[in-house]
């Protein structure tokens, strides 16, 4: 019995808790009670505006809806603006209104210019979502959608407080939204330009790209493929012939691939008679995804270098995310200060399930549909790249899917489970003690490569390294150089070949190798007689006259010197230091 008793108890405390009281109703960033009280009804005056593309239709009426402004047109442009602006306030000073809000809905950009005027002017303004106007039109004017039906709407909703102030965003998250938009409207193009692609290319060259695991990152491909057109033409040079094509057009290639291609070429089936069309069609809108492939690199330069500035770099430090993915988060979430807590960031992208509760029926669906698309869209991106890359997120991943979880339930979870630990990175600026940063790389690492994959140059490589080096703390300033050298560390023992760049800062710390720079002259690079072991690197920048100076300060010298070092073997790899 006491058992029994003991399992109900149990029970009744693992029940769900209470929603918390509101203290009032509508949304707590349209709360208009306060001032309406401290003015009077009548005193407090409500300006609704419906944008369209060519004019807005406005109105203005006080709090109880006793009409001061008839419903009217005004153009967008400055006269009529300036007009509409006079208007109003020549009402305000006549009726002796006390206090005015500007309530206009949101409609794509067309709200920009009224709400320009009106926020220069001095007046309260505020937005409005369509959803909002809908629900507050439909009871009152059910079938009959017009211009004053929905100013009337807006009015109402707006007195019952949906009109919702709105934070501005300031640079670098300004341009950091804007540069990681267009970025992705990019991508979007130059995908779809690769799938135009490979149509043409596969009825002109029947079975040609399945020769190549990757079409698009082969050297080889494309450059034999607008040279030839057609496997007939591709057996006409033969070996050599294809190998004087490649040395001429300075592409990199193996011998077996060759023989690979050629064949693939006696086998092929033959071609329609439009194959020459259809090259000529493919070439030319292959040059324009290259042309596009090139701009998106700079834009992922100039991303970079605005979320160096931002808090939002502590991010990187979760493998798995890279540059891009941090900026695209940080661009649509703007300043962390303007998020209460991690639940405000899931909110807002709508990460959380509608629910449709009366009585005793309580319905739990899907993801809502209202919410913020290109925010969820960036969480479930990071989402979807940690559970390939992150160790675990991954184990974590293959947990749910054993217990027969949904995988789009699974891509939530992670996503809000990252919502948690990136809101404590960037909002705390420190390192976490969490199982997902286990045997993570170097935060400066990680850009330094993202720099040399980018064909960077040595200055802005070291620009953009001391301003995110400025972003870290004195903790993980010393953790940064830690890693730092365990990798160089890592890199001297481990076997088989490595990339020049991985090389030069080893060689730079075992011969002691300082750079300074003389008086009229470019910087130069000389040698210790000592040659020092790895295991106590001395290798020394001079912060004072070297063209690279170190990039943590404050950090100790043994941390500073192997990250310095680190930074100089990327400039001499990049050709800043001569031979």
């Amino acid at each position: 019995m006491a058992t029994q008793q003991r399992n109900t108890a149990q029970r009744t405390r693992k029940s769900k808790s209470k929603p918390p009281t509101k203290c009032v109703l509508g949304k707590p960033r349209g709360v208009i009670a306060p001032r309406v009280a401290k003015v009077g009804v009548e005193k407090f005056a409500i300006v609704c505006v419906d944008p369209a593309k060519k004019r807005s239709w406005w109105m203005m009426a006080d709090f109880l809806g006793q009409i001061l402004i008839d419903t009217a047109a005004v153009e967008h442009d400055r006269p009529h603006l300036d007009a509409m602006l006079a208007r109003v306030r020549a009402v305000v000073q006549e009726r002796g209104i006390l206090d005015v809000l500007v309530v206009i809905e949101r409609t794509g950009n067309y709200h920009r210019a009224t709400r320009r005027t009106f926020a220069k002017a001095g007046f309260d303004t505020r937005l409005l979502h369509p959803f909002a106007t809908k629900q507050y039109r439909l009871p009152a004017d059910p079938g009959v959608k017009t211009d004053a039906h929905d100013l009337a709407a807006i009015h109402r909703a707006a007195a019952q407080g949906f009109g919702l102030t709105e934070q501005a965003l300031e640079e670098p998250y300004l341009a950091l939204r804007m540069l990681a938009r267009h970025r992705r409207d990019l991508v979007e193009k130059v995908t779809g330009l690769q799938c135009q692609i490979r149509e043409h290319l596969d009825v002109a060259m029947p079975g040609y790209a399945a020769c190549f695991a990757n079409l698009w990152n082969s050297s080889v491909a494309l450059c034999l493929a607008r040279a030839t057109g057609t496997p007939a033409k591709l057996l006409v040079p033969g070996r050599l012939g294809l190998t004087q094509i490649l040395k001429r057009e300075q592409r990199k290639f193996q011998s077996p691939t060759l023989d690979k291609l050629l064949a693939w070429a006696r086998q092929a089936a033959a071609t329609d008679e439009d194959a020459a069309w259809r090259q000529r069609v493919w070439t030319e809108l292959d040059e324009t995804r290259q042309h596009l492939e090139r701009q998106i690199t700079r834009l992922e330069l100039d991303i970079a270098e605005l979320l160096v500035k931002t808090p939002y770099l502590w991010l990187l430090l979760l493998p798995g995310i890279n540059v891009v993915s941090a900026a695209d988060l940080a661009g649509e979430m703007g300043p962390i200060e303007h998020y209460a807590n991690a639940n405000a960031i899931t909110g807002r992208a709508g990460l959380f399930p509608a629910r449709w509760q009366s009585d005793e029926g309580d319905v739990t669906g899907s993801l809502v549909r209202c919410a913020n698309r290109r925010l969820r869209a960036a969480l479930m991106n990071i989402a979807d790249n940690l559970t390939k890359c992150n160790p675990f997120f991954i184990g974590q991943s293959l947990v749910w899917e054993k217990a027969d979880v949904d995988p789009r339930a699974i891509r939530v979870r992670v996503a809000k489970h990252f919502t948690r630990l990136g809101f404590a990175l960037v909002a705390g600026r420190q390192e976490l003690r969490h199982e997902c940063l286990t045997g993570r790389d170097s935060l400066l690492r990680k850009l330094l490569k993202f720099y040399q994959d980018h064909h960077s140059t040595s200055d802005q490589m070291r620009s953009q390294l001391e301003t995110a080096a400025e972003q870290l703390t004195q903790p993980a300033r010393e953790r940064e150089g830690e890693l730092l050298h365990a990798a160089l560390s890592g890199s001297a023992s481990r076997r088989g070949p490595s990339s020049l760049a991985d090389l030069l800062p080893l060689i730079l710390l075992k011969y002691n190798v300082r750079i300074t720079r003389r008086s009229g002259s470019a910087p130069r690079a000389t040698s210790s007689p000592t040659a020092p072991s790895l295991s106590a690197p001395s290798a020394t920048v001079a912060a004072s006259d070297s063209s690279i100076p170190a990039v943590v300060p404050g950090a100790n010298s043994d941390v500073t010197n192997s990250m310095s070092s680190s930074l100089v073997g990327t400039a001499a790899s990049s050709g800043s230091i001569p031979a």
